[in-house]
């Protein structure tokens, strides 16, 4: 657990300097190329490699409660931002694109675990 909160609170900050959101300084291309890639790598390790073991009951339920607040925390930001976007213009595409794949793989898995299970 403590390794997850290590790559979480790594990825946050990362992605913060990445994005900049105040604009305190300005990265040459070669800051934002690197910042990318450690976001890519963080995020990497966050969602593949560091796996969950099994438990009991109540930390399935935990389990199964974390993916939903996930889930639900980030259809609700991509939506928020699509509609940010639609405002001003065009949305990025790779919005849209991020928030079908989480519904379809919901969707999928689902479907998966209703047959097959």
């Amino acid at each position: 657990m403590f390794l997850q909160f290590i790559a979480a609170l790594a990825l946050v900050v990362i992605g913060a300097f990445l994005i900049n959101p105040f604009h305190l300084w300005m990265p040459s291309m070669a800051h934002v190329a690197m910042l990318a890639a450690a976001v890519a790598v963080f995020g990497a390790l966050a969602v593949f490699v560091l796996a969950e073991g099994q438990g009991d009951e109540r930390e399935e339920a935990h389990k199964m409660l974390a993916g939903r607040a996930a889930f639900l925390a980030g259809g609700v930001a991509l939506i928020i931002a699509i509609l940010f976007e639609g405002s001003h213009g065009e949305p990025d595409p790779w919005l849209v694109f991020a928030l079908m794949v989480m519904v379809l793989a919901k969707v999928g898995a689902r479907l998966w675990s209703s047959l097959y299970r």
